[in-house]
């Protein structure tokens, strides 16, 4: 049953982040956006990475997260292993394809690879820093997997739609996302809601910066 809860909170999650990213980005807008680059090459860094493991048994050993082998690059490859089954795998490449087409159709392609960068490498530094290194429940890639730095770009969605709409059940939807990242992580120890967490803090940080940052004025010229 447990398990069941987890898989089940795990997923609701993803479709609020997903709706918010098509809340920010407009639903009616799809077919005529440009092709998300960035999201094109992570998924196919990460199918490559499942096709790596089909084809060389050792791809697992040799480029995990495990914390008892050394290797510097074990950080970054163990993002595009995935260790959870058939349905795991594809689960974790549709929604990153998808949530990082929506983050690129926003924050644009550089910010997007960006955020992901930091999906991957900044959870495990915060939880080092508040004390929360406690052991691999807390981390959602469990020494492997894409989904810990999906769920971290993709509450960066959660928060872009939060600061674009002013209707009451889309400002829930967008601050359920932390909210229900917290108490996913207090109830289950799930960790893709604490790297949400994570990723709807940063992403409210970078708003806030670019807000402030002084916009070019148009140069008008004459002829």
């Amino acid at each position: 049953m447990e398990a069941i809860v987890f898989n089940v909170t795990t997923a609701a999650l993803m479709v609020m982040m997903v709706n918010c990213g098509l809340g920010v980005v407009g639903r009616g807008t799809l077919r005529s956006r440009p092709l998300p680059w960035a999201a094109v090459a992570l998924t196919a860094v990460a199918v490559g990475g499942v096709v790596l493991q089909l084809l060389w048994s050792g791809a697992m050993d040799a480029l995990d997260a495990d914390p008892a082998k050394s290797g510097w690059w074990r950080e970054f490859t163990s993002v595009f292993m995935q260790n959870g089954g058939l349905f795991g795998g594809l689960w974790n490449l549709v929604t990153l394809a998808a949530v990082a087409a929506l983050a690129q159709w926003y924050w644009g392609g550089p910010l997007t690879l960006g955020f992901f960068l930091a999906g991957i490498v900044l959870p495990g530094r915060i939880d080092a820093l508040l004390g929360f290194g406690g052991g691999p429940g807390i981390d959602p890639r469990n020494f492997a997997g894409s989904s810990g730095a999906t769920y971290f770009l993709g509450a960066t969605l959660a928060l872009a739609f939060l600061t674009r709409t002013r209707l009451p059940k889309e400002i829930a939807l967008a601050v359920g996302v932390p909210a229900l990242g917290l108490a996913m992580w207090l109830t289950q120890e799930n960790g893709h809601g604490l790297v949400a967490a994570y990723g709807f803090a940063l992403a409210a940080a970078t708003w806030m910066i670019r807000r402030h940052l002084p916009h070019p004025t148009p140069t008008h010229t004459t002829t």
